[in-house]
């Protein structure tokens, strides 16, 4: 008995020792005091991200949860009193059991009011990497504070990440999140993290997932991020001069302040007003973001019309004192088809000219209010094979034209369907007027080259050039006119061409051919 009884006497002491070391661990890492909790809070923060942090005020209470709550949080650089605190929040609530503390785990933190402002790192100096701080603890900590603590769930509704810009007079990137959920939080590690964002131009619905960290404490815009996203409903009418409702996905990775983007983008009714014609627009892109200063290289779109493909290299970029942004492309086509680009541009029902299509241009949107139309510039060339007009009394004259240029009788007239015309030329576009130089087209027994403009707006013509036709001018007619004609055959005669110096005017609808007498007889 005396035997069992000392037994038990050793078993009890044991476990009391054991509590007692165990509650005095918990004792070291929960201060049972709100002050000392502060301190500690501040002390830790200060170290882990090397700044100056102020915490106005910290509750604790213990029972029946471990459960904190604070007030007036502000996170500074020590070396950056020019810019907003990097982080400031307005109420925090941390609960935690004693066995996830026990393992340096907290259950939960909600941050309500949270703001985070990204400094502009410096974009001359290369990125050092991030360096142990070498400062002893402070008195308050406990030896082994500095091991990572782990936030299980960390939650902030209606947080707001502000990138900062390296231009001070330039506004800041702003992005307001409604939803903010972020998992395993620990500065060491990777955090998984959630969000829903609203994307201000195009009004949109942003949501996203991935993974953020390990933070760079020494130049935070660098902290990695990576995930996906999508995004609904944009409203693309807010561009003034188009409409439609784009939805996009894809990935992202890079930092906070350099992003590359690769995504995709579905527009089943896109509309240039213009025209007031829908038209499925699909995109893939990959892009490069730049959030200190807002410009975003793009390299490539690969954007789908209709049947055409459209690819495109550039970017959106700052223009120095001026509010908004610059769009800057060199577009190409290859193997496109002419209606699908017309079905954009022209209001008729039908494209007045169906055809194969190749262009490439120089193609810019600078800032400002005006409509699309009148403020988008081309810059470029194309060539359109096979290209037939759909209008029938423009391809009847097309037809005519062919015939007579070959000097064949009416009865031997081809079939409208069987002339087509090849068409080449330089073009620019701007201010809503299309100018055409070195514009050529072929035609069965003739060739035209012309120069002049057509106003987008007005469907008007204005051109002059030449028609090179094979046959000479007696040839194009019969009767009384072809005998009078032959008088004046050595007149456009040359090279074994007849060569008429043409004007075309009137509408897109209804042109005017026309012969230029003066330049008859100022040759």
């Amino acid at each position: 008995m005396r035997i069992r009884r000392r037994r038990w006497l050793i078993i009890s002491a044991s476990l009391g020792a054991l509590t007692v070391a165990a509650a005095v661990s918990i004792a070291v890492r929960i201060p049972f005091s709100s002050d000392v909790l502060r301190r500690r809070v501040v002390a830790a923060l200060a170290e882990q991200l090397d700044a100056e942090v102020e915490l106005q005020e910290l509750s604790l209470r213990v029972y029946p949860r471990i459960h904190a709550s604070g007030r007036g949080l502000t996170i500074r650089f020590e070396h950056r009193s020019d810019v907003p605190p990097l982080i400031s929040i307005g109420e925090l609530n941390v609960d935690a059991d004693l066995v996830g503390l026990w393992r340096h785990r907290v259950a939960r933190v909600k941050l309500d009011g949270l703001a985070i402002n990204v400094p502009p790192g410096d974009g001359d100096a290369p990125s050092a990497p991030d360096q142990p701080t070498t400062s002893a603890p402070p008195p308050e900590v406990s030896p082994g504070y500095g091991r990572d603590v782990i936030i299980e769930e960390l939650d902030a509704p209606d947080a707001q990440l502000t990138i900062l810009r390296r231009e001070p007079d330039k506004p800041a990137r702003v992005w307001r999140m409604h939803r903010l959920v972020l998992r395993q939080v620990g500065l060491a590690s990777k955090m998984p993290f959630e969000t829903v964002l609203t994307n201000a131009v195009p009004p949109g619905q942003i949501n996203a997932s991935g993974t953020f960290g390990p933070w760079t404490r020494s130049d935070p815009g660098t902290t990695p991020l990576d995930g996906q996203f999508t995004f609904d409903n944009a409203d693309l009418g807010v561009f003034k001069g188009v409409s439609g409702t784009l939805s996009a996905r894809g990935n992202f990775e890079g930092t906070l302040e350099r992003l590359t983007v690769n995504g995709q983008t579905d527009t089943p009714n896109f509309m240039v007003n213009l025209s007031g014609h829908q038209v499925p627009l699909r995109a893939s892109y990959r892009a490069i973001v730049d959030a200190t200063n807002g410009n975003t290289t793009l390299d490539p779109v690969d954007a789908t019309v209709l049947n055409t493909r459209i690819v495109s290299k550039g970017g959106v970029y700052e223009v120095e004192g001026v509010h908004g942004r610059i769009v800057k492309l060199d577009v190409t086509i290859e193997g496109g088809r002419l209606e699908d680009v017309m079905r954009m541009a022209v209001k008729t029902a039908r494209p007045p000219m169906v055809g194969g299509l190749t262009l490439s241009t120089a193609l810019t949107i600078p800032p400002g209010p005006k409509d699309v139309v009148d403020k988008l510039s081309l810059d470029g060339r194309f060539r359109i094979d096979d290209g037939r007009f759909t209008d029938s009394g423009v391809q009847t004259k097309l037809n005519d034209l062919s015939r007579r240029a070959r000097g064949r009788k009416v009865a031997e007239e081809v079939p409208a369907a069987k002339v087509t015309s090849d068409f080449a030329g330089r073009f620019k576009l701007a201010n809503g007027r299309l100018d055409l130089a070195e514009l050529s087209f072929n035609i069965p027994g003739a060739g035209v080259t012309l120069s002049g403009d057509y106003s987008l707006r007005r469907e008007t013509l204005s051109f002059e050039g030449d028609l090179n036709m094979d046959a000479k001018l007696s040839q194009t007619t019969t009767g009384l006119k072809s005998m009078l004609l032959r008088i004046a055959d050595p007149i456009f005669r040359r090279n074994g061409k007849t060569v008429v110096p043409l004007k075309i005017a009137g509408t897109r609808n209804d042109p005017k051919f026309a012969l230029d007498y003066k330049r008859v007889f100022n040759r």
